[in-house]
């Protein structure tokens, strides 16, 4: 693939907060944590009539970047992809990833796919294998995996291994992307940070107000993820080591964890090698699909 500097950044959906957060840190370069490397250059999107946070909104994020940036609007998903060196897959409503994917695969040009990655692990399975059939290089989480927070909590060592983990956040429900796929992804993917791959297990209690979540993993080790609908509306957590715990403080920087994420995404751009294992990914989609089977019947189901 061609190079150009800056990278050209091409976005495929429209529909959500994200693109113009994004733009902002990657084509402002006074801002004061401006990730340089990428412009956003093109973009593409169609709403999903059925999901009020993606037709309600794409107007007003085209016309932020269309009048502040001066992003260019493609007339297709293959129009973005000619004319960009990477892509950022942004499309808010997950049902449509795989389709969309399945359109930019030909174009071998790494992607960089916004949470949730898919609503279902067959999904997810069917793009992980269509990314190693074309080289595709591939990354998807939620900003909160990177958040510095976190990073400083991971960095914080002096008590040893990590035995266990609880992680919080708001939890707000979405019937189009059902249980943990809406807001749950972001404290999934925190504790997958923070303990990797090897669930084997889970079980939920919900009510309307609060889910609790308790994760089994195959070492032995547990992790807990309590989403909250009402009152404690912030994340955080806490990481539990061999010889002491220490709180995960997700506020204790004021530099954005978009922008922490988008560091990561540019390494992934410019070395086409992905800071997340793919398989971890897929992992957490099926995670999230066992949380909900486990949410309609409070059994324990097995990843």
């Amino acid at each position: 693939m061609k190079r150009h500097e800056p990278l050209r950044i091409g976005f495929i959906g429209i529909d959500t907060s994200h693109v113009v957060a994004f733009t902002e840190l990657l084509n402002d370069a006074e801002h004061p944590y401006h990730v340089p490397g990428g412009n956003v250059c093109s973009a593409y999107g169609v709403k999903s009539a059925d999901f009020q946070k993606s037709y309600g909104r794409m107007d007003g994020y085209i016309e932020a970047l269309t009048q502040r940036f001066g992003v260019k609007l493609a007339a297709s998903i293959e129009e973005v992809a000619e004319q960009s060196d990477v892509i950022m897959l942004e499309s808010v409503d997950g049902r449509v990833h795989l389709e969309q994917f399945k359109r930019l695969s030909p174009f071998r040009k790494p992607v960089f796919v916004d949470k949730p990655f898919a609503l279902t692990s067959a999904d997810a399975l069917f793009m992980k294998a269509l990314a190693e059939e074309q080289g595709i290089p591939v990354m998807s989480c939620s900003a909160l995996r990177f958040a510095e927070g976190l990073s400083q909590a991971l960095a914080n060592t002096p008590d040893g291994e990590i035995i266990g983990a609880e992680c919080y956040g708001p939890m707000e429900l979405e019937p189009t992307q059902p249980g943990m796929f809406w807001y749950g992804v972001h404290t999934a993917d925190m504790l997958y940070r923070v303990l990797g791959k090897g669930c084997i297990r889970v079980r939920a209690t919900t009510n309307a107000d609060h889910d609790v979540i308790t994760c089994e993993w195959a070492d032995g080790r547990i992790g807990v993820i309590r989403g909250n609908r009402r009152g404690n509306s912030t994340f955080g957590g806490i990481i539990h080591r061999v010889g002491g715990s220490s709180f995960i403080d997700i506020a204790s920087s004021d530099k954005p964890y978009y922008a922490s994420l988008l560091e990561q995404v540019m390494i992934m751009f410019t070395t086409g090698k992905p800071p997340i294992d793919l398989n971890e990914t897929v992992e957490i989609i099926r995670f999230m699909e066992a949380v909900g089977e486990s949410r309609q019947t409070g059994a324990l189901v097995t990843l």
